[in-house]
């Protein structure tokens, strides 16, 4: 079983990436679970979106205590806070201008950059992120296929169908080549 969390801000969607991720993996014959948690009622305040996945059913009924990956949509989240959701074996994705090695003082983590604004707006997407992270975070996993994810995020996506897919190929390409 793979236990993920996506991490953001009110308003940034990660919670609708959440959904597009259970969505694919659902897609792909696996057995998921998800469910959200929100910090304040406002935009801005931090939200998590939990997703375990797995080729059985998944009876564990508790929140995650130790992701096996993290997808961080703000790099002002990645705090003590987050990282004991983590340890040296968990992939996190940042979204951020960085490089990784600017956050080597967090200590010894598995961190991935990828710079979602300027995917984002590149492709006719503004400031939404949420499909270039998702191309982004699935290559660092290696566990789901592009093309079931890009057709979730064509099918789900509530503007720009071709905008957000496009997106999300161009960062699940750039991370593949980095790695």
């Amino acid at each position: 079983m793979r236990e993920l969390l996506i991490v953001g801000r009110g308003g940034q969607g990660a919670q609708t990436a959440g959904i597009q991720l259970a969505q694919a993996f659902y897609s792909g014959g696996k057995y998921i679970q998800t469910f959200a948690t929100y910090g304040g009622a406002r935009r801005g305040t931090p939200v998590f979106s939990s997703l375990r996945v797995d080729d059985e059913p998944i009876r564990l009924r508790c929140d995650i205590e130790c992701a096996d990956a993290l997808l961080i949509f703000d790099e002002t989240l990645l705090d003590a806070m987050i990282l004991k959701r983590a340890d040296s074996k968990t992939q996190i994705v940042v979204n951020s201008a960085k490089p990784a090695s600017a956050f080597a003082d967090l200590g010894d983590y598995n961190i991935t950059t990828i710079d979602g604004r300027v995917i984002a707006r590149e492709n006719g997407m503004g400031k939404v992120v949420n499909s270039a992270l998702l191309g982004a975070f699935i290559a660092a996993l290696e566990t789901l296929d592009l093309d079931t994810l890009c057709q979730v995020i064509e099918d789900t996506a509530p503007v720009k169908h071709q905008e957000n897919v496009a997106a999300c190929r161009q960062a699940h390409q750039q991370l593949s080549k980095a790695a």
